[in-house]
């Protein structure tokens, strides 16, 4: 990873967080975006206390013009790019029957859009370096849960488009890495949006019993040293990959029961 410019968005918090404190260390320069300010300076801080070459832009995922100002910036500072990981990322927890449609197109425009604005802006530079495209995806791009049907449908389409894209620059020498994280330990179920687009505040799942984000952030490292095409994290994301492949109907009712236990259930 030394000397190779790598852009990670979402970078402020969580796995995002992680990820560029990781590949700092290993060598790289990392460009960073988030929406919080402050967030952005706490990790601007320690990437400088760490002599780690950096560049901050204060950036909406969402935004198509953002994206095309992050990937002008990158290249005005440090004239090339060697990998993006499109991390940035939002969640939501609210009965479809029951949910303003403005919070779906809010998830997908985030999650899915954010991929396909920066990966758009991007790509011809990712191809001049022969470098790598890295999506953070999760277990709901693989297995659909209740109550997250925006967050399903966002990554879902973010599994779609890279497996697409995966082939078209597959003998053009770019890689791509899907990751798919079981439950991590972050502030994206806190942040989650309720059926209103209000954060539901309190994660309904005990964070201290999750994989760390500094696990998951370690794991995609290496699987990118060694050019992964998938990446399934933890044991129970496994599980529920195979299980859903050959099992689906059981699959349905387990998913049900498990998710109908979470405290504030919208199926009591």
């Amino acid at each position: 990873m030394k000397d190779q410019v790598v852009i990670i968005t979402g970078g402020n918090s969580g796995i995002g967080k992680a990820l560029a404190l990781h590949y700092g260390r290993q060598g790289a320069k990392i460009v960073l975006t988030g929406r919080n300010k402050d967030r952005l300076i706490d990790i601007e801080n320690q990437l400088t206390e760490l002599g780690i070459e950096h560049l901050a832009i204060q950036a909406d995922a969402a935004s198509e013009a953002d994206n095309q100002n992050l990937v002008d910036e990158t290249i005005k500072k440090f004239g090339k790019i060697d990998t993006i990981i499109c991390n940035a990322g939002i969640s939501m927890r609210a009965l479809f029957e029951e949910l303003d449609l403005d919070v779906f197109r809010k998830v997908m425009d985030i999650n899915f859009w954010g991929t396909i604005y920066l990966t758009k802006a991007a790509l011809p530079y990712v191809l001049k370096s022969k470098g790598s495209i890295i999506g953070i995806s999760s277990i709901n791009g693989h297995r659909g849960t209740p109550a997250r049907s925006a967050y399903t449908a966002s990554k879902f389409a973010m599994e779609g488009f890279f497996e697409s894209l995966r082939t078209e620059v597959m003998k053009k020498g770019v890689h791509i890495l899907v990751v798919s994280p079981g439950f991590t330990g972050s502030n994206i179920r806190n942040a989650a949006l309720a059926a209103d687009g209000n954060a539901q505040g309190e994660s309904p799942r005990d964070e201290q019993k999750m994989m760390s984000a500094e696990t998951v952030a370690a794991k995609v490292l290496a699987a990118h040293k060694k050019k992964k095409r998938d990446l399934v994290l933890t044991s129970q994301g496994k599980l529920v990959v195979f299980l859903n492949k050959w099992m689906p109907s059981t699959m349905d009712k387990l998913v049900y029961n498990a998710m109908a236990k979470e405290p504030d259930s919208p199926f009591k």
